[in-house]
């Protein structure tokens, strides 16, 4: 049964209309109408996402293009596709809500908390997940060090929440990276939205290919496989902090031994929901990022 739509009161979008196409959309189709809102792409597969029916755009785009095929086409309530329903959060310091929440303005404060904005789109990531919330708690205990992180990377940036986090607690630069490019679009819309452009860059790329980027803070909230990889690399040890999540417990546990044999110290570690572990710790040959302001 389709949620009312006073379930979101405020919320721009009500329904979505989506369009399931195998194959990968020409880079150069124009798809920037005012009724378009973004194009997931993963595995060979498109996802384009729409606030109305948008049928016969879609056909003109398979004439245009014999290697896409439709597989699917249906009408999904906005909080169905993202998990959950965006609304204001409170983590530690942190206040985070969505733009249509009206009484939150970003960047401001109210005594001891930080306030951001987080407009989730159609990616995954309000910061109600256990990884993102553990995470949360994870940089927050990192920034209350008087020798703080200047300089934080984050792999598998998704909305951007993580990111936003580390500038609000005094991060100098961010570099935000996600693999998806409709996920690092959305998490510079948010940057740009908390007004932090001249703190945080995002952009599209794998983290097996930038973990080298010079950063007191590294956060990953990825896939096993490719943090399995990255843990293994001189970048990584020369990261001095890091916050790793997304791990089940068996994965959780190779992760330590891997860190614990490199020498990282693991300083500390949550479970969320009895399946998801985030660990926290330093890497004592890794060293902070003073020069860059």
């Amino acid at each position: 049964m389709i949620k009312q739509q006073q379930d979101l009161p405020g919320c721009p979008l009500k329904y979505l209309y989506i369009y399931y196409l195998k194959g990968r959309v020409a880079p150069d189709t124009d798809l920037h109408q005012p009724d378009f809102i973004g194009n997931w792409e993963e595995d060979g597969f498109s996802f384009l996402f729409y606030t109305r029916p948008c049928s016969e755009r879609i056909d003109a785009i398979l004439n245009d293009q014999p290697q896409l095929t439709l597989l699917d086409a249906y009408q999904m309530p906005y909080a169905e596709w993202l998990g959950e329903k965006p609304t204001t959060i409170f983590a530690g310091r942190l206040i985070i809500a969505p733009p249509w929440e009206k009484d939150l303005e970003a960047n401001s404060s109210t005594g001891d908390h930080l306030r951001l904005v987080l407009n989730p789109g159609v990616v995954f990531g309000t910061g109600t997940h256990v990884t993102t919330r553990d995470c949360l708690k994870a940089i927050e205990s990192i920034y209350a060090n008087a020798s703080h992180p200047l300089r934080t990377l984050d792999l598998g940036t998704g909305t951007g929440v993580l990111a936003l986090a580390a500038a609000a607690l005094g991060s100098c630069r961010t570099l935000a990276v996600d693999f998806n490019f409709l996920a690092a679009r959305t998490a510079a819309e948010n940057v740009r939205l908390n007004r932090m452009e001249n703190r945080i860059l995002s952009v599209q790329g794998k983290a097996e290919q930038l973990i080298n980027c010079p950063a007191d803070l590294l956060i990953a909230n990825i896939h096993y496989d490719v943090m399995h990889q990255i843990i293994q690399t001189t970048g990584f040890r020369q990261k001095k902090w890091f916050v790793l999540s997304g791990l089940l417990r068996s994965q959780a546990v190779i992760v330590a031994d891997i860190l614990t044999e490199s020498g990282a110290d693991i300083l500390n570690q949550w479970e969320g929901d009895g399946i998801w572990h985030t660990l926290m710790g330093n890497n004592p040959q890794g060293y902070p990022v003073d020069s860059f302001r």
